[in-house]
């Protein structure tokens, strides 16, 4: 387990913020016992909250160009069919996955293969689940073609406290299924686009981890 670097500022900044509180709290209240020590475990708190939102676990992956892997750690909240408007612009199979605060931000390419498609889209910040943030909300769109020529798009969906998206791809690039491709500060949500006749391994409410649950089998 390693601390991510996109989390460098934040505890930077959360490390500041519990020095000067408690060099406060220290000095103009030495004597109020109760009170130091109800800061220093609200100090404390908050320290381990920055740490575990920004950890960033390491394990062995199983690659297979056969299955999509989960792009992030959180719940399955969507399974249905659905048009995608953007790029594709045919019937796909939607898989969406709700990121809370306590999950691993880390997103994870779902398949390898090379980005035929990468756009920014600037937009609101509904709450993760509303049903058009999928479209309305600040996001990024992926389309990662494999070996056998099938796509897959997927989507980053900042939320309601989800302020900033983070990618590390481009088109053109070859990626590793596994690999990291972006991060989501605080709460979010990923959208995966299948082709109709995936099989779909998962359920609505399921519990999935980020390059280690199988999504979905992809058609012959």
């Amino acid at each position: 387990m390693t601390f991510h670097k996109e989390g460098y500022t934040s505890l930077a900044l959360c490390i500041l913020f519990i020095f000067i509180l408690n060099a406060g709290i220290q000095f103009y209240k030495p004597e109020a016992t109760a009170l130091k020590w109800i800061f220093y475990i609200l100090s404390a708190v908050l320290f381990i909250i920055i740490v575990q939102f920004f950890r960033n676990p390491h394990f062995d992956i199983t690659q297979d160009e056969k299955v999509v892997l989960c792009p992030a750690d959180g719940k399955v909240v969507v399974i249905e069919e659905a048009t995608e408007t953007e790029f594709l612009k045919d019937k796909r199979i939607q898989v969406s996955v709700f990121m809370s605060p306590v999950n691993v931000h880390v997103n994870r390419n779902p398949i390898s293969g090379v980005v035929k498609y990468f756009k920014y889209h600037p937009g609101k910040y509904l709450v993760a689940w509303h049903p058009k943030s999928s479209t309305e909300n600040e996001r990024t769109t992926v389309v990662t073609e494999n070996s056998t020529g099938t796509p897959v798009l997927f989507r980053q969906i900042a939320g309601a406290l989800a302020r900033r998206i983070v990618w590390y791809v481009k088109e053109g690039d070859k990626v590793e299924q596994g690999d990291q491709f972006g991060f989501i500060k605080f709460g979010s949500r990923v959208d995966l686009f299948l082709p109709l006749g995936s099989k779909i391994n998962v359920e609505i409410g399921e519990v999935v981890k980020g390059g280690r649950t199988v999504i979905a089998e992809l058609p012959a």
